[in-house]
């Protein structure tokens, strides 16, 4: 899908990575407004072609906003690091007085009286929400559509898949419509749009980031985090994301600001596993584990030692008792919708398939389920008393055909769920530990994909530690820009 003729080229202020442009206007050098002009003009140009940003807010509105914080800055007022930005917030996160759809017909209306913790934080920092980012209907599934706004189109390829559900902020971040983006992940929804677009995305550890809900004192699997270009901007992200929420009782108490200390350190006789298949059970599309292959000799060259391996637990059981704790979790969440027959009938197959596999289930199922989860945090965590960290594909397939639902066979095998064929992220969901996606390269379809660098529980800093040395040796998101960019 081409540029029209004589389009508008991106700005040197859409270009610049979220550090820069923070210091940029920080120091004056540009205003708030000339970067609201320049990035709106920017989703002018670029978001009719993939569809990631939506309920994008009024122009004049929205340049009232950036004035006003113009304004705080002359009197000496600077609210943070995100001082200024325009932000997307993904559409399953509610933000006052600005429509959050969740991707449903049901609520393709509402609108949020509150802003969800994680928003709180980022206006706090000083920036401006321009909108949402798109997201399946209640991001359910790796590939970003829904019926109240459409499909979100790949940002190298718009015949293909976004992935998501995190899909619009992996695409609007990949097109620098947005500094950086807030995602959720449950799945792999931050791994694999970022993997699939060629830009960063992390999966924090649980409570670290707080995570809301009805009930507050239970392990959900969900959790938000970070996406962005590089690695200082995500840990940057995750700084303001990150923290402590009286809310939320499970939310981790350690101090956000370990995000923002050098991330630079020397990785000689670092121990790293890789997990590849996990010994042939998982499938894969020729050329992805051939590209993650290729990567390991960037850490290798870091000074890591390597070794394939995987932990002593049955990664099978892993995968069937997740699927009945994720129809307890999803599944509840969704029940009260589903039993008015309404607003069933407006609900997609796969929501309706949650809650139908969660009304099978006894307290004893998900009881069993817990303690299947527990046995397998321990193995992980026997693991890594022998490494530092772990590696493994951030995706089965590569992006994919977008008017396809999800995949159903992967060499041969066929994925007997709608979100089998992304199992390689629910060995990680599953531990709780935080897994960070990096790029990897491309196939000879100018097509993405990633690997998941994974630390122990709480492991974040370390995470972001490797990342950046990697990403320092690789550049892939500068050397690799998305097509798109480069016409008009």
């Amino acid at each position: 899908m081409a540029l029209p003729a004589g389009s508008l080229k991106p700005s040197d202020i859409v270009l610049m990575d979220a550090l820069t442009l923070s210091h940029a206007i920080k120091s004056k050098q540009v205003s708030c407004v000339e970067v609201m002009h320049a990035y709106l003009n920017h989703i002018d140009a670029l978001n009719p072609h993939v569809n990631a940003i939506v309920s994008l807010q009024d122009r004049d509105g929205l340049l009232q906003q950036a004035k006003a914080r113009d304004e705080q800055l002359a009197r000496g007022d600077y609210c943070g690091w995100m001082h200024g930005f325009p932000q997307a917030i993904k559409d399953l996160v509610a933000t006052k007085d600005i429509r959050t759809t969740q991707g449903s017909p049901i609520f393709k209306d509402f609108v949020p009286a509150i802003d969800a913790i994680i928003v709180e934080r980022m206006k706090r920092a000083g920036s401006i929400i321009i909108g949402k980012t798109n997201t399946p209907e209640f991001g359910l599934g790796s590939n970003t559509y829904n019926d109240v706004f459409g499909r979100t189109l790949n940002s190298y390829d718009q015949t293909r898949t976004s992935g998501g559900s995190s899909g619009g902020a992996g695409v609007a971040v990949a097109l620098r419509m947005l500094p950086v983006a807030d995602g959720s992940d449950h799945g792999g929804s931050l791994r694999n749009p970022a993997a699939f677009n060629n830009v960063f995305g992390f999966r924090p550890s649980y409570g670290r980031v707080p995570a809301q809900g009805l009930d507050v004192f239970y392990a959900a699997m969900g959790v938000a985090g970070p996406m962005a270009r590089t690695v200082p901007d995500l840990a940057m992200l995750l700084s303001v994301q990150a923290g402590y929420d009286l809310r939320m009782p499970l939310s981790n108490r350690q101090e956000p600001a370990q995000f923002t200390e050098p991330l630079k350190r020397d990785f000689k006789g670092a121990r790293i596993a890789w997990l590849g298949d996990f010994g042939g059970h998982l499938p894969f599309e020729p050329g992805i584990l051939d590209l993650c292959r290729s990567a390991l000799k960037v850490f290798e060259a870091l000074g890591c030692i390597i070794e394939e391996a995987t932990p002593d637990y049955p990664v099978e059981r892993v995968w069937q008792n997740w699927k009945i704790l994720r129809a307890w979790q999803a599944g509840s969440a969704l029940k009260e919708l589903y039993n008015d027959p309404s607003k069933r009938v407006l609900m997609k197959p796969e929501a309706q398939f949650e809650v139908e596999s969660g009304q099978k289930l006894s307290a004893y199922d998900i009881y069993d389920a817990n303690v299947v989860r527990t046995a397998w945090y321990q193995a992980m965590r026997v693991f890594f008393e022998r490494y530092d960290y772990i590696l493994l594909p951030s995706g089965q397939v590569f992006p994919f055909d977008a008017a396809i639902d999800w995949p159903k066979s992967i060499a041969g095998k066929t994925m007997d769920t709608y979100h089998r064929w992304m199992e390689v992220m629910i060995p990680v969901t599953m531990s709780s530990c935080p897994a960070l996606t990096v790029p990897v390269g491309f196939d000879a379809r100018n097509l993405p994909m990633g690997l998941q660098i994974v630390a122990p529980n709480h492991g974040e800093f370390a995470c972001l530690q490797l990342a950046y040395a990697y990403d320092q040796a690789t550049n892939w998101i500068t050397k690799r820009p998305p097509p798109l960019l480069q016409r008009g």
